[in-house]
């Protein structure tokens, strides 16, 4: 007989309905008339109850209780509702309805809320407003799932198990996917509570079932409350599962079909099974060291002439060094007057010195605007005003500009005479010439760090305010900036082009080599780059400018003015004359007018020629197709041995043996009775030996690890830079034995078995590799050196043994581990650069709140957890069940 599929009825539905108990019709009630107030227009519901982050103090804390109420439309209000009445009736029908309201109206609605606004306002700094009752859905589906997972562990498909716990989550991602306007981060803090809840972490948040009583009996509010849910009618049972039903974990639920007897018939053919062979498992440590080794070679034979190619131009209409120059001559003699004007503006405050640039813009025939500016960074402020001047293109029609820049004070902290008084000159030159088919916009910046990321973001309006103004005189897009930074009064002998940017982006190499070839070719003038100066294009010399260069994208830091332009897709370079020669400004000046008519040519923005690459010197280069691979075979490093720690994990218990006797070989396939209120199906079991695996620590410590790097994360980016050296030797002296503790708190009220150990490893692993993998993509260079100085933690493993030689190898393993700790490898960095900790941890502070530089991110959130899940590996001590898995790698 074919199964009938449930058919709807209206009899029941209105049953249903009827008997929803009284806080859940409150509930269901509210949301509906809330929904309906938002259509008037006279009072805005949402603005008034919608969780908004940045909106949250002590007069507004009544938000994180009223948002999820409030809905964005019907559709959001329907299915809302549909989805909490089962959840919020189940709830009510087992924990009363004064618990119900004392949770929903309390902690159930406040903690997720504020945990949501912790992070999306103090960590992510963003403002995403969230509303609707999806939140309350996930945190009582995660508690309904834990209370499923304590009876039906797992499902199984095939051969695989899979915890039923994670379906809330799996949910959420299918949500966040295909739901539009959906809130992850929401969803996700929902689902925090409600594990907590289910696990019973969270328990103590309910109220005293005493107090409970003690009211209903005063009040006498089920006498007079219809609907209503005491302590003491509590329903248990409701969901079917009764005792003679309940599944263990010998017998998991499953899906009955013919690929299991396909499987069955397969394994019992089968004579050679290779998770079975011991040669295998002695593979994957040495094919990971093997990866490490590789990766390293790769990156040190690019350098070779056989791995790496000669720069070329790729865009044909830059035309570089193809035009005669005519910057000289009475030109100097305006140079020399504006540089005499700087000098005596060397002692003025920053409006008076723009006052004195604005008359001279003015003087020249341009438009000329300000902009003030304001941030404020580990206890510091920074503010200052730009002041730029806009030429508007005579064959244009103002929807492309070239940026031309130089900072009052560069990047050694001094004047930048010569380059400031380089702009005015080839502002005043500029406006002569009638060939322009872009704007160009000449701009001075009160410093080369604050000041260009203000203009920059303003320009495209991505700045924040009230602490960055708007500019109030604009041009077309930007297709490229060059920088000029001459800070000194003596002839020069080359130029040294600085051009890393923010968080590892690179500008288009055409740009590098348009100016490298206009200075080398056409000016005869020798160029540098990463302070090579004296480049004998050995392959010792080679190595260096790549490690140099892989050196500043992985720290991620702004390395000049031109580095703010970078992540907004504008092509940007600084120039920086060196040396003692007999190159004078004029040289300096041919050298920006033929980059600035080469990129007047362009009919669109750069984009054939590369944007990821490693620079060997001037005309030799890399290309990612080239260099990817040994940052990619480091990451699979990780990747190998989570995969081969997993499998490790699930294989039978030391002792068993594959082998059976013939009386045995029927007992491989059992059946098992699945029974519910319809139905009675028989299910294959295949017992091929693996054993279960006990995910749920395992995940609950690495996902633990993760967040916890939050905690140096926020600390370092918002502590004043006069306490940072106490902190950080705070953080480094209890960063030194925070494994230690972790790993005696795991022991004392868990007891982790070896296998549990196993799959830690293979979770952090597989998480540190999933990272570097994607950061290989976006930054290089910080992919490797996190990758390679996280490599040690592929070989942690617990020494539980108490013997001496046991100790000292714990010992000195824990020496390793500590000197390739985040916090060690900071002090030595500060060591090698021959600067305070201070000013490093001050300078990242800046970093994150001014250039967005996500470099701490990779350094707190994904390197450190790991490396506390290493520690907490050393001094683990596995406990025996049923025999120890062996760790031995």
């Amino acid at each position: 007989m074919a199964p009938s599929l449930p058919q709807f009825s209206a009899t029941r539905m209105r049953s249903y309905i009827f008997r929803l108990p009284l806080f859940t019709r409150a509930i269901v009630t509210i949301i509906i008339a809330l929904w309906i107030l938002s259509y008037q227009t006279v009072w805005d519901v949402q603005q008034w109850g919608a969780l908004i982050p940045d909106e949250i103090g002590l007069s507004t804390m009544y938000r994180t209780n009223t948002f999820p109420l409030i809905h964005a439309g019907f559709f959001h209000c329907f299915m809302n509702l549909i989805a909490l009445t089962p959840l919020l009736e189940r709830f009510e029908a087992e924990f009363g309805t004064l618990t119900s309201v004392a949770l929903f109206v309390g902690p159930l609605s406040t903690i997720p809320a504020l945990l949501y606004t912790f992070i999306e306002r103090g960590i992510l700094r963003m403002n995403t407003t969230i509303l609707g009752a999806s939140i309350w859905v996930f945190t009582l589906l995660a508690m309904e799932a834990v209370k499923t997972y304590k009876t039906n562990p797992f499902f199984q498909l095939g051969d695989y198990k899979i915890p039923t716990w994670i379906t809330p989550f799996v949910m959420v991602l299918f949500v966040t996917f295909l739901v539009p306007n959906t809130s992850f981060l929401g969803h996700v803090c929902g689902l925090a509570f409600g594990y907590g809840w289910g696990l019973g972490y969270l328990r103590f948040l309910a109220p005293p079932e005493k107090i409970l009583r003690w009211i209903e009996g005063k009040m006498n509010l089920l006498g007079r409350l219809p609907h209503y849910v005491s302590v003491d009618q509590k329903t248990y049972g409701r969901f079917g599962v009764l005792p003679s039903t309940t599944p263990t974990t010998d017998s998991p639920m499953g899906y009955v079909g013919s690929s299991q007897r396909l499987a069955t018939d397969f394994q019992e053919a089968s004579n050679v099974n290779p998770r079975r062979n011991p040669l295998l498992f002695k593979l994957p440590p040495y094919l990971s060291f093997l990866c490490v080794v590789i990766g390293i070679g790769w990156l040190l034979v690019l350098p070779l002439n056989d791995y790496s190619r000669r720069t070329y131009i790729s865009e044909n209409a830059l035309l570089p060094g193809q035009v005669h120059t005519y910057f000289a001559g009475s030109d100097q003699h305006v140079f020399r007057g504006y540089k005499h004007e700087i000098n005596a503006l060397q002692d003025k405050s920053n409006v008076e010195v723009n006052n004195k640039l604005e008359e001279f813009f003015k003087a020249s025939g341009l438009k000329v605007a300000r902009q003030k500016y304001e941030y404020k960074s580990a206890g510091e402020t920074h503010s200052g005003e730009n002041i730029y001047a806009i030429l508007h293109a005579p064959r244009g029609d103002a929807t492309e500009a070239i940026v031309l820049v130089g900072a009052w004070i560069n990047t050694d902290g001094s004047i930048n005479r010569g380059g400031v008084s380089l702009v005015l000159t080839l502002a005043r030159y500029f406006k002569r010439w009638s060939l322009w088919s872009k704007d160009i916009i000449f701009l001075i910046t009160a410093d080369s760090k604050a000041a260009p990321q203000a203009w920059v973001d303003a320009y495209h309006d991505a700045h924040q305010s009230p602490g960055i103004e708007s500019l109030p005189l604009k041009s077309g897009a930007l297709q490229g900036a060059i920088v000029v930074d001459y800070p000194f009064d003596h002839r020069f002998e080359s130029i040294h082009i600085v051009y890393d940017g923010i968080n590892g982006q690179l500008p288009n190499l055409d740009l590098l080599n348009t100016v490298v070839s206009i200075a080398n070719g056409q000016m005869g003038i020798g160029v540098s780059i990463q302070q090579m100066w004296k480049h004998s294009e050995s392959y010792r010399d080679r190595l260096q400018t790549m490690l140099r260069g892989m050196m500043n994208q992985g720290l991620g830091h702004a390395s000049g003015p031109h580095s703010s332009f970078i992540p907004y897709h504008v092509d940007a370079i600084t120039l920086r004359p060196y040396g003692e020669g007999w190159q004078d400004e004029m040289a300096m000046g041919r050298v920006v007018e033929s980059s600035f008519r080469s990129l007047n040519n362009l009919l669109e923005h750069l984009h054939q020629s590369f944007f990821f690459y490693l620079l060997m010197q001037t005309n030799r280069f890399v290309s990612i197709g080239t260099y990817l691979p040994s940052a990619m075979l480091v990451a699979v490093n990780f990747t190998i041995m989570a995969i081969f720690l997993w499998v490790k994990s699930g294989l039978p218990q030391p002792g068993k043996t594959d082998e059976a006797p013939k009386a045995e070989l029927d007992d491989k396939t059992k059946l098992a009775k699945a029974q519910n209120e319809a139905s009675v199906s028989l299910v294959v079991e295949l017992s091929n030996g693996a054993r279960e695996r006990e995910l749920f620590l395992p995940l609950a410590i690495v996902a633990g690890s993760q967040f916890l790097g939050v905690v140096p994360l926020y600390i370092f980016n918002n502590t004043s830079q006069k306490v940072l050296t106490h902190v950080f030797t705070a953080f480094a002296i209890a960063n030194t034995i925070l494994p230690l503790i972790l790993s005696l708190i795991l022991r004392r009220y868990f007891s982790p078995t070896a296998q549990q150990y196993a799959l830690i490893k293979s979770f952090s692993l597989l998480l540190l590799g999933l990272f570097l993998s994607s950061l290989a993509t976006l930054n290089f260079a910080l992919a490797f050196l996190v990758g390679l100085l996280a490599a040690p933690l592929t070989y942690i493993q617990p020494i539980p043994s108490n013997s001496l030689l046991s100790l000292v190898s714990k010992f000195l393993v824990f020496i390793v581990l500590s000197a390739s700790a985040p916090t060690s490898v900071l002090v030595a960095g500060s060591w090698a650069w021959g600067v305070n900790v201070k000013d490093i941890l001050t300078q990242a502070a800046f970093g994150w709140d001014v250039w967005r530089m996500y470099t701490q991110v990779v350094v707190w959130c994904v390197w450190w957890p790991a490396w506390v899940v290493g520690g907490v590996l050393l001094f683990g001590k596995p406990r025996t069940k049923d025999g120890v898995l062996k760790m031995s790698q």
